[in-house]
């Protein structure tokens, strides 16, 4: 699909976070988002896998099957797409149009793959911010922690974070998050400032 005129080439873009799972990257964007809400949209992925917990479809993600997935990937409905930790997640394009069209920011909480792709395909627009744990360690307390995994699947979440943390200099920002205030308040400047240079044409993409 086509992006409406006046979106992406109109002074607003995508902040992308991206972690490895338990490095804190979810609550760091809650709370980004409540905080700058009136410059910025949180994009809700796509998912084939089912629903954890109290998770709701149109809120945390949107669930679709395996066979759903498949036929938007065909029709080219994604922006990006990826396969992580077994099921399928992506970026609808038109997610992205929507809320340009309503002159705002998007922030994605995505994967290591996914936020390569959005950087490719808008180079010009796009921020992209690392979340590291304090170390490989720590973070596997804190999946342990959650009580929320298995075993199997913890075990291969920290194979998974030993590859993401390999490609963190992939990234324009690298935050560590050995404690929450600090990480967030860095997250938030680098935002701000991504924003304010987008919009006032000044932004130019670091290598």
């Amino acid at each position: 699909m086509k992006y409406p005129k006046g979106d992406p080439d109109d002074g607003f873009g995508l902040i992308v976070v991206s972690a490895p799972s338990g490095a804190g990257k979810s609550s760091l964007c809650i709370r980004l988002l409540e905080r700058l809400k009136d410059r910025l949209a949180l994009s809700i992925s796509t998912t084939s896998r089912s629903p954890r917990g109290s998770e709701r479809h149109g809120v945390e993600y949107f669930f679709v099957s395996p066979e759903e997935f498949d036929q938007k990937i065909r029709n080219h409905e994604f922006a990006e797409w990826a396969n992580v930790h077994g099921n399928y997640y992506g970026t609808s394009k038109e997610t992205l149009a929507r809320f340009w069209a309503d002159r705002k920011h998007v922030l994605l909480d995505i994967d290591v793959q996914g936020a390569s792709a959005l950087f490719h395909g808008f180079p010009a627009r796009t921020l992209t911010v690392f979340i590291a744990p304090p170390s490989l360690e720590i973070l596997e307390q804190r999946l342990r922690g959650r009580g929320t995994d298995s075993e199997e699947s913890v075990q291969k979440r920290m194979k998974n974070a030993v590859s993401e943390m390999g490609r963190k200099e992939e990234f324009h920002r690298v935050i560590l998050n050995d404690d929450f205030e600090k990480a967030y308040a860095e997250l938030e400047a680098e935002a701000i400032r991504f924003m304010d240079a987008l919009e006032g044409g000044t932004w130019q993409s670091p290598a």
